[in-house]
């Protein structure tokens, strides 16, 4: 529940404050994020650790 909460009031933030321009850059450093925690133990991992 929680986490439904600092969504919330981030959604609040950027609705309140217009900076709407943050969302893409949340959804990018969240899917980056996911990206590394699942191709952590997998045969992918060192092409996708050459991007960065």
């Amino acid at each position: 529940m929680a986490k439904i909460s600092i969504i919330r009031e981030l959604w609040d933030f950027m609705k309140v404050r217009k900076k709407f321009w943050l969302a893409p850059i949340i959804v990018v450093l969240l899917l980056l994020g996911i990206l590394i925690v699942f191709t952590q133990s997998s045969a992918l991992a060192p092409f996708i650790y050459a991007l960065f």
